[in-house]
């Protein structure tokens, strides 16, 4: 089956002994790409230079909620200007989250607004994270908000990384255009619409990922989730569409193309 991962941390500090040996792994095991995405500046410079070595990775830059309140004018200056380097095919990861709320909520608005604004200037594809509370869906409900704000054909293609949330959440990302990606997360109590969503969500409109170092998958190593087990939710995702999973690979890896361009070698 061939398999890509959409959304894989690399570039954070618990691969800096071995990302060589992960990623070599994850080639053997059928990834053709990876997508590796920011979420402040200095994890963005890191996504850009592991690019830049290892070119059948792509780079996404932007600002997590988390740490909308950590980011200042420089900061930000700094993010607009990694957003122009070649490599970069997406902005962020951003988005909402009012589960664990470590930036401030009228922070995290803004900050969403910047780097939705920072797409549309870049003609790029946007990463969403959105998360509310157990229970609540407040964050699913202002991120839709947000985004139905731009006129259909002004809006960023927006990728729902990570997907969580109720069906009619899903359904109406799906009207504004989205991608929707499911990584380990599928797997936790709690999270049992997403074999809803994964089985209405259009064929064209799916991705997969690890979220790697978290998230894993079962049968995927608990400490530290890598890139070689988005098989793992591969083999979910096949499963809950009723379909071969070489042909869902195929159809995997199209999406991925279409959303962030070909491989560049």
């Amino acid at each position: 089956m061939r398999l890509l991962d959409a959304h894989c941390h690399v570039n954070a500090d618990r691969f800096d002994g071995d990302v060589d040996l992960v990623l070599g792994a994850a080639r053997l095991a059928g990834v053709e790409r990876i997508l590796v995405p920011g979420w402040n500046v200095a994890s963005s410079e890191r996504a850009i230079d592991l690019v830049t070595r290892l070119p059948w990775l792509d780079a996404g830059v932007g600002v997590h909620p988390h740490d909308a309140a950590k980011v200042d004018d420089a900061g930000w200056g700094r993010i607009q200007e990694l957003a122009g380097h070649a490599s970069v095919v997406a902005v962020g990861e951003t988005g909402l989250d009012y589960d664990r709320v470590f930036s401030p909520i009228p922070e995290q608005l803004t900050n969403l607004r910047q780097n939705l604004a920072l797409a549309v200037e870049r003609d790029l594809p946007i990463i969403l994270h959105c998360r509310s509370a157990a229970g609540r869906r407040d964050a699913q409900d202002a991120l839709v908000a947000e985004l139905a704000v731009f006129p259909d054909g002004d809006r960023p293609l927006p990728i729902v990384h990570s997907f969580s949330g109720p069906v009619d959440y899903a359904e109406r990302m799906l009207e504004l255009g989205a991608v929707i990606s499911f990584s380990g997360l599928v797997f936790r109590r709690g999270e049992e619409a997403s074999a809803e969503v994964a089985a209405l969500t259009p064929l064209d409109r799916l991705l997969v990922e690890t979220d790697s170092p978290f998230l894993s998958a079962p049968g995927a190593p608990r400490g530290r989730n890598e890139p070689e087990f988005v098989r793992l939710t591969a083999a979910w995702l096949a499963e809950r569409r009723g379909i071969a999973p070489e042909a869902l690979g195929d159809r995997l890896v199209e999406n991925y193309e279409r959303c962030f361009g070909g491989p560049t070698s």
